[in-house]
């Protein structure tokens, strides 16, 4: 069935027999490509019939459909004729995993994030009454993104709509883990209130039989607020805001999923479809484990493990190892994070401090608030969170923590490049966001062993403090070099500077034979590539110095001056965009006080970066070891002046 689709109108020509044929051929599909390719599967694996009914019962492009977070849109793009381009899935210049309005257009509005679909859903809605056209707007969410804050302030102004808005709640029962708070019990009251769909029914049946009054009956029930569903399900949140609800409909039912979508597009204002559906369906492995198949690498698919074992520890693992050792000591201690205690390393506190973890589920915002609450109580706590989902609390962050200088500690997972997941989830903003703000301190390790001395730092610090790590693999190198954190210092790890004896019996650089003083100052995950840089330099026959910056903010600057009046050239390099970021501070300093030294920096450019490898993303924003070295001769013009070296001692 599958080499029948090629574009959004194919599957309607379809029968009963063949849509679940097709159903079958796409999960068999899913399961082999991301075995393959890695990418997200447990949440595509559970809307495949949902994306079916949809594409069935809208006409797309002219519908529009706005996947909530997105990473569950690759049925959609399946059925939307891009399935030849699934072997290059998340590959550098291949298609995203998430929505691409860029891609096709089927895809209505990028997504990346969660919370979102109902609050643009209701502005295209609004958009398209305002220039009067007609179409439908459908915008899916799933339960865990129904935590997050914006989806209520856009479910309270979509009640206020007096055109067709359609909302479909996939349900779950997770986001990323298993969900949490009001909601989900709330959910899971409508889950299990079976009687209402069956009651409702039946007097439907009966009171259609009486003559004359029985459908003004229906008509009044229908249309009262105080009608039966408050009877049988508390609260009717939905309706009790003005949002029409129907449901629940089982989510793997292609037939009553059809049904209830004709009926929604009948509503003539907001209307919510909830569709109860399994993470995993239809693999055994995510089906049982769907919180280890949210997002995969290759992997076997007899076993579900991975093709590659990790052999070393990563920076999330041992963030959490040091966490809860540092627990052990200090009971001040507590944990949050939103709807990622396995992403973060936090389920290993979880376990072992169950009553000092909070998981506020998929909200930001309240995270960062919630532990300034806890800090004014005399707590430390320590707010796990991805670089690119910390953004969303960025307003929480000035008001609530920095503002009243709170100790609060902000442990930044996937700062960085992170690769496949594109421009959505590139950690590369922090940086600049996080030292525009008073009070707020930042340091980056550079290996392994220095992120537990940061954390053992960041615990006792008397104020807010942020430490931020890139994903995958610790870096083991540079070992040797493991002293205390001391606030606001650097480190020189290898010096080969200008001495009071180079000065007097070294010729100056800018003649033959006289050899460039290089001062490389990384911070972060670029202290690795910058020992790479420089072996390669030195093996060339160049003097260069390496330095840890470690603090991003404040910066040593004090380190920057020991640099500067020591070396020809310094290089600043960082894992963030260039724009606010550490090399900027360095350069403002040294223009105003070491004006003649010749500088660069080497950061991540005014762009947001696309999906693919991060080795290869490295190499096309040159930030890898060789781009660098190129950039940095070319620069400076160390070729031309090696090749006068070359010629004179010839």
């Amino acid at each position: 069935m599958l080499e029948r689709i090629h574009g959004p109108q194919d599957i309607k020509a379809l029968n009963s027999a063949e849509l679940e044929e097709l159903a079958a051929e796409i999960r068999q599909f899913l399961i082999e490509k991301t075995s393959m390719r890695g990418g997200h599967l447990a949440s595509n694996l559970g809307v495949v019939e949902l994306t079916m009914a949809m594409f069935l019962t809208f006409d797309l492009p002219r519908d529009k459909i706005i996947w909530d977070v997105g990473h569950q849109s690759y049925t959609h793009k399946i059925l939307s004729g891009r399935k030849d381009a699934f072997d290059e899935l998340r590959q550098l210049g291949g298609i995203s995993g998430f929505p691409k309005t860029k891609e096709s257009p089927c895809d209505a509005f990028n997504t990346g994030h969660s919370s979102t679909s109902i609050s643009a859903g209701l502005g295209m809605a609004q958009g398209r009454d305002l220039r009067g056209e007609d179409y439908f707007v459908v915008s899916v969410i799933g339960d865990g993104a129904l935590t997050g804050g914006m989806a209520y302030e856009a479910l309270n102004n979509a009640a206020r709509l007096e055109s067709n808005f359609i909302i479909i709640l996939n349900d779950n029962e997770m986001s990323i883990s298993e969900n949490v708070g009001g909601m989900s019990r709330y959910l899971s009251g409508i889950r299990t209130g079976a009687g209402y769909n069956g009651l409702k029914k039946n007097m439907t049946s009966l009171l259609q039989k009486i003559p004359v009054a029985g459908p003004k009956i229906i008509d009044k029930l229908n249309r009262t607020k105080q009608g039966i569903k408050q009877l049988l399900i508390p609260g009717m949140l939905f309706e009790d805001m003005g949002i029409t609800y129907l449901g629940p409909v089982d989510g793997h039912d292609l037939r009553q999923l059809r049904k209830v979508l004709a009926e929604a597009r009948r509503v003539d204002h907001a209307v919510l479809v909830h569709v109860l559906t399994k993470k995993g369906k239809g693999y055994g492995p995510a089906e049982r484990n769907p919180e280890n198949f949210h997002g995969v690498e290759p992997f076997d698919i007899a076993t579900g493990r991975p093709k590659e074992e990790k052999r070393y520890p990563g920076y999330t693992e041992i963030f959490s190892r040091e966490l809860c050792k540092l627990a052990e000591k200090d009971s001040r201690i507590v944990a949050v994070t939103a709807a990622m205690p396995n992403g973060t390393g936090l389920d290993r506190f979880k376990k072992q401090f169950p009553k000092r973890f909070f998981d506020v589920g998929i909200a930001e915002q309240h995270a960062v608030t919630s532990a300034a609450g806890m800090a004014a109580a005399g707590l430390r706590p320590v707010v796990a969170v991805y670089s690119s989902f910390l953004q969303r609390a960025y307003d929480q962050i000035v008001h609530d923590v920095c503002l009243q200088n709170l100790p609060v500690v902000f442990a930044i997972d996937r700062a960085g490049l992170v690769g496949s997941d594109g421009e959505t989830h590139q950690g590369i903003f922090d940086l600049s966001y996080l030292t525009s703000i008073p009070n707020m301190s930042v340091l980056a390790p550079k290996n392994l062993w220095e992120l537990r001395r940061d954390l053992e730092f960041a615990v006792s610090y008397e104020g807010p403090l942020a430490v931020r790590y890139p994903r995958g693999m610790a870096y083991r190198g540079l070992k040797e070099f493991d002293a205390p954190v001391v606030y606001g210092k650097g480190e020189i790890l290898y010096d080969e500077g200008r001495t009071a004896a180079d000065s007097e019996s070294a010729a100056p650089v800018s003649e033959p034979g006289g050899m460039p003083h290089i001062a490389l100052l990384a911070v972060g995950s670029m202290v690795s590539t910058a020992e790479h840089i420089r072996e390669k330099l030195k093996n060339e026959g160049y003097r260069v110095t390496l330095a840890n910056g470690r603090f991003i903010k404040p910066v040593d600057f004090e380190l920057v001056e020991t640099l500067a009046l020591s070396h020809d050239y310094l290089v600043t390099l960082e894992e963030n965009v260039l724009q606010g970021g550490f090399g900027l501070q360095v350069t403002a300093w040294v223009q105003k006080h070491v004006p003649g030294l010749k500088l660069l920096n080497i950061a991540l450019p005014d762009a947001y970066v696309e999906h693919g490898n991060v080795s290869r993303l490295r190499e096309m924003l040159g930030i890898d070891s060789d781009s660098i070295i190129r950039k940095l001769k070319a620069e400076f013009g160390l070729e031309t002046e090696k090749e006068g070296q070359h010629e004179t001692t010839t």
